[in-house]
């Protein structure tokens, strides 16, 4: 019966203006974000022909900006032996002493570069929803449209945080989520006070 009531009193034309709002607003900001302000790629760090080249010596390795790592020596069962534990003779074959990590540097200059860019896209972002939720909430004529404003915005703050939220600190996202929640809060008291 609660159900029947409910689908009785849903207008479907509202329900999917509104979902077409959330979903073209967030479309809106992403592309707009993709369209003026280019995203790092990791080739234009991190050069192709780096990797195909074999690095015998740690010289040669951090040389090139990477990380050598020496091979590990493997130990028999009982470690109060520190008898090498046998290994198959192999003649004309020899064992290199590390291995090369030859996009240590350049990897970590991608990484850096790329939380630099989700930190501004997440600034533009949360700009961008909170806007949307005030725009929402002072929009009185359309209630589809004000709903359509105020959830995309909601969700426009959902998705900056979520792409920059592993590279934030504690304090940083303490002081966002306290924030949003007194814009929330404020707008919800001063849109239904008097309803």
């Amino acid at each position: 019966m609660l159900y029947n009531a409910f689908m009785r009193n849903i207008n479907f034309k509202k329900l999917i203006l509104v979902l077409g709002i959330i979903i073209v607003l967030n479309l809106f900001f992403n592309y707009g974000v993709v369209t003026f302000y280019d995203e790092p790629k990791y080739d234009d760090f991190c050069k192709p022909e780096f990797s195909s080249k074999v690095y015998n010596s740690e010289e040669e390795c951090k040389n090139t900006g990477g990380m050598w790592s020496a091979n590990q020596v493997f130990y028999a069962e009982d470690s109060s032996k520190s008898v090498p534990a046998p290994q198959p003779v192999m003649k004309d074959i020899k064992e290199p002493r590390g291995w090369c990590d030859v996009q240590y540097s350049c990897r970590k200059d991608f990484e850096s570069a790329r939380d630099f860019y989700n930190r501004n896209v997440f600034i533009v972002l949360i700009i961008a929803g909170v806007i949307s939720i005030v725009v929402g909430f002072m929009v009185g004529q359309s209630e589809a449209v004000s709903l359509g404003l105020s959830f995309g915005g909601l969700l426009s703050l959902i998705i900056g945080t979520i792409r920059y939220w592993s590279a934030m600190n504690d304090y940083l996202r303490f002081i966002i989520l306290g924030v949003a929640l007194i814009i929330l809060v404020y707008m919800g008291i001063k849109k239904f006070r008097n309803e």
